[in-house]
């Protein structure tokens, strides 16, 4: 399916090569730290796509930085203030402590590896010459960003057209990398793909970042899934031992598990009147559908059960899971400050976007960080104690994140004086002790801007449409934080598992009435989770908060099932199926009804996908010229895929349904306590 290199002394060659280039000698003279091998962060983002790179390019930009501020006492004064007017900037300094030089300073320091790919050829122009190149030397010193220039392949981007920009994905991926112009593409096809998973890279965590709505992420960042999982899983079916020597004696794969996740912009639905680009939610809908139809086929499909190697090779998703985060955070953040969303410019929007995925990248990097990626001597200065902390490690994640993701974030400042932290009043539901009640709602809300904190706090996507669970909220905060009505949506009702990162600052303890609080207010507002997981994160922020990932019950919601259906009317529905709500209303009778009508659906749709009806008449002279531009890439002739052999089929619309299907009818059986010994009724007395 893909190109691997099975040559294992080629792999280390090549993530050796990275390696230096990662870890640049300071002292080339020094002998003992040149022998030293640096172990290779253990995350990697990687940005695919404008949108993805940027975001990628941010959570770079503010590791860097909160590492420089670290190591070099905060001195210098005159770049605080100038970095202060950008707003990420401000959160993450505010969230670190940075500005105030007299207090213990929590830093975090984990520097991920992130790689930025785009199938424009100017990415490293853009990039080189964007506000964060021109400024610090952050490009030449932030070793640990690489760049993957595929020009060669494509110099233009792929035309907002998804399947344009998964077929150019799918040369990349099948070209030996030998054959590459660009040679560090080998290092790094190495590291991401051939390694993945073995001891000779240490990294176990991979965020895909990109956006759905436009063609080269949404079309890239699953195929780049794929051929990583691809790797990743014929390395299980491999038993052949390897043969050791000295040259390569430890780095044999010897098997790790890796998580990988997709970070997922979707595009706005509707926007204050303004009619958004159709294409948007087409392209946002093929990638749901496709992805849902994977996941199907990966975790559910036992119609046709063989666990042979071709079998399973066949049925693989992308990721274990992918984490959903709506474009429409910006509005309802501004909606909620004073109304001015008019006079807010395209720009500003995308930060708050950007700021919010990177806050999220940060909680949960955080919370499976591993001593290693920290500074040597950071938790001895910082005076914590790694043994108080809860962590999740990838293994963690694998078992408990798969599907569908939606995040829930909010966070509060210490509450009174954090240098009296014995004496606060942790047991009083107001005055100075932490208000869990309120921190918990804040990160069930509609998205919102804390002034306090400079975080942007909420859900990263609606349950239901804005006007209802505005409405919903407000009837929960009115009953107490009573969960009865707002349980009931299918977003909190048939979630399965749920993940709580609580991150605290170094001197503050949270009580066991607080965790407790907490536990209870998961447990009334997701009553049919199978697996609850918490972390316990210390001494990274200066600030409490509460991130939740939400598993699976998110493809319930209003705005993926309205994506969903907006790509199969426009590119698979026959004749006014196209245009009328016939569809619509059997889409959802599809996913309630007791048993799937199949047929009803083969008769409303066409068996494959119709690229057309979004690239118009251009289709049918860019599908030659894609072909051609495979087979002159590719010289193996066994190997050419044509375009219309990736089509989505009128099954993975079978398959996503059954998927929706599958969700919309989770439900769990409480414990119940079984015993051998007959009741006994003590009879009650009137005494």
């Amino acid at each position: 399916m893909y190109f691997t290199e099975r040559d294992l002394n080629k792999i280390l060659t090549n993530l050796d090569a990275l390696r230096s280039s990662v870890f640049p000698l300071v002292n080339p003279d020094n002998e003992i730290a040149s022998r030293k091998q640096q172990n290779f962060p253990s995350v990697c983002l990687i940005g695919l796509g404008r949108c993805g790179s940027n975001i990628a390019l941010d959570v770079a930009s503010l590791v860097y930085n909160a590492r420089n501020f670290y190591l070099n006492e905060f001195n210098n004064e005159e770049k605080q203030t100038r970095e202060q007017e950008y707003r990420p900037m401000r959160w993450i300094k505010r969230s670190l402590n940075l500005s105030n030089t007299q207090a213990v300073k929590p830093v975090f320091l984990i520097e991920p590896l992130v790689m930025l790919g785009d199938l424009d050829k100017d990415i490293e122009g853009r990039i080189r010459f964007s506000h964060k190149g021109e400024k610090s030397g952050f490009l030449h010193d932030y070793t640990k960003m690489k760049i993957m220039d595929l020009s060669e392949v494509h110099a233009g981007g792929a035309g907002n057209a998804p399947i344009l920009g998964q077929y150019l994905a799918k040369i990349i991926l099948n070209k030996d990398t030998q054959r590459f112009a660009n040679a560090d593409w080998k290092h790094i096809h190495s590291y991401l793909i051939d390694s993945c998973g073995i001891k000779a890279n240490q990294s176990r965590l991979y965020f895909y970042i990109f956006s759905a709505g436009g063609g080269t992420g949404s079309g890239m960042a699953s195929e780049f899934g794929l051929a990583q999982q691809y790797a990743y899983m014929s390395k299980t079916f491999d038993t052949r031992m390897t043969g050791e020597d000295e040259g390569n004696r430890g780095h044999s794969f010897v098997f790790e598990p890796i998580f990988t996740s997709g970070i997922c912009i979707l595009p706005n639905i509707s926007d204050h009147g303004v009619e958004m680009s159709e294409a948007l939610h087409i392209n946002a809908g093929r990638l749901l559908c496709k992805y849902l139809a994977e996941e199907w086929d990966f975790s559910y499909n036992f119609d046709n059960e063989d666990s042979s190697e071709s079998s399973v090779m066949h049925r693989i998703r992308p990721w274990n899971a992918m984490m959903l985060i709506s474009n429409d955070i910006m509005r309802y953040a501004e909606e909620t400050d004073d109304g001015g969303i008019q006079h807010i410019d395209v720009n500003a929007m995308e930060k708050y976007a950007n700021q919010y995925i990177s806050q999220q990248i940060f909680n949960i990097l955080t919370a499976q960080a591993v001593t290693t990626d920290y500074d040597e001597n950071y938790f001895r200065r910082a005076g914590i104690d790694i043994g108080e902390t809860i962590r999740l490690d990838a293994n963690d994640l694998f078992m408990s994140l798969a599907g569908p993701v939606a995040v829930a974030y909010a966070e509060s400042v210490i509450p009174g004086d954090s240098s009296n932290a014995e004496r606060l009043k942790l047991f009083e539901k107001t005055g100075t002790g932490l208000n869990i009640d309120d921190l918990f709602f804040r990160s069930i809300d509609l998205p919102h801007f804390n002034k306090v904190t400079q975080a942007i706090e909420g859900i990263s996507l609606l349950p239901i449409e804005s006007g209802r669970y505005r409405e919903t909220l407000a009837s929960y905060v009115k009953n107490g934080y009573n969960a009865a009505e707002l349980k009931d949506l299918h977003f909190f009702k048939n979630c399965s598992s749920v993940v709580s990162i609580v991150s605290l600052p170094k001197d503050y303890k949270l009580s066991y009435m607080d965790l407790n609080r907490l536990k209870s207010h998961l447990n009334s507002l997701f009553p049919n989770t199978t697996l609850k997981r918490y972390a316990l994160v210390i001494g990274a922020s200066a600030n409490i908060s509460l991130t939740t990932l939400i598993v699976k019950s998110p493809c319930l919601s209003d705005d993926f099932l309205t994506l969903i259906v907006a790509f199969i009317k426009r590119c698979f529905a026959k004749d006014n199926y196209r245009f009328d709500e016939q569809l619509d209303q059997a889409m959802l009778e599809f996913i309630r009804a007791e048993h799937f009508d199949e047929e009803a659906l083969d008769k409303m749709l066409h068996e494959f996908e119709n690229p057309a009806k979004i690239l118009d008449t251009n289709w049918y002279a860019i599908k030659p010229m894609y072909e051609k531009k495979y087979r002159e890439l590719i010289h193996n002739k066994d190997k050419f895929v044509s375009i219309n052999d990736i089509r989505l089929s009128r099954d993975s619309v079978k398959k996503a349904i059954k998927y929706l299907r599958e969700i919309y009818r989770h439900k769990i059986s409480k414990t119940k306590v079984i015993s051998l010994n007959p009741q006994t009724h003590k009879k009650a007395t009137a005494e």
